[in-house]
């Protein structure tokens, strides 16, 4: 028996998700389905990263243990062959059967992607969040920094979420724009359910002028998710890259 790591990139567009929901298709059950197939052995995925709905990625995680003889690195050109276009494996290899891509000191990086005109562009439209109101990007770069660090982000998560803790470490908030093309990049050691589109929607709230920029401390103090800005559509956000510590 061997442990396979896979980096997985894939449109989101079409799942409902990353796990498996009954009756519903999702990226780990075309995953799960894809593999049994080709190794001809019940396979079932362990992932990084629980993205949600409509969430795209191109760097999440999944192991998987395996007793086949086919080398590791040759599982992506394989699997491949199978998948649907809208997912990709990216890498594949071989690693310690102890390892467990949660279990494990990691860094994630997602990015927010705004298409910024007076009219939508179609060929952005599932990759983008498109807003013709006019944001204000030095503002929300002022807002953004006040994102960055270790804090409760009990306003930035979701009512439903189950964590037992809401106090996560966030490397960098970045904001940047190149024409029409606003990007939030955001690194950190872990996230809440929705906190980056949640961050997302309230950096563009400040963006509109709704939100003070100097107000982002008090959001974060109230620990309310009330008191933060609306969660920003799936569309926009991009699963980047895992880091392993």
């Amino acid at each position: 028996m061997k442990r396979i790591l896979l980096v997985v990139a894939y449109d989101g567009t079409n799942y409902h998700g990353w796990q498996i929901q009954q009756n519903k298709e999702t990226i780990e059950g075309v995953l799960n389905r894809c593999l049994s197939a080709l190794l001809r052995e019940e396979i079932q995925v362990i992932g990084a990263s629980r993205t949600d709905a409509g969430v795209h990625a191109r760097g999440n995680i999944a192991v998987f243990d395996t007793q086949t003889r086919i080398s590791a690195d040759k599982i992506a050109y394989a699997l491949n062959v199978r998948l649907p276009e809208d997912i990709r494996i990216q890498e594949s290899k071989e690693v310690d059967g102890a390892f467990h891509p949660r279990h494990c000191d990691s860094r994630k990086t997602y990015e927010y992607r705004i298409y910024n005109a007076p009219f939508a562009m179609p060929t952005e439209r599932l990759y983008t969040y498109f807003t013709y109101a006019r944001l204000d990007i030095e503002r929300m770069r002022a807002a953004a920094a006040y994102l960055a660090g270790t804090h409760d982000f009990k306003s930035f998560c979701s009512v439903d979420t189950q964590a037992q803790s809401t106090v996560r470490q966030v490397d960098e908030v970045e904001v940047s724009r190149q024409g029409q093309l606003i990007t939030i990049r955001v690194t950190g050691r872990g996230f809440l359910y929705n906190m980056v589109r949640i961050m997302a929607g309230t950096l563009l709230e400040v963006g509109r002028g709704r939100i003070e920029p100097e107000g982002i401390p008090r959001i974060l103090e109230a620990r309310n998710r009330s008191a933060a800005g609306p969660t920003a559509p799936a569309c926009g956000l991009t699963l980047m890259k895992y880091e392993f510590l």
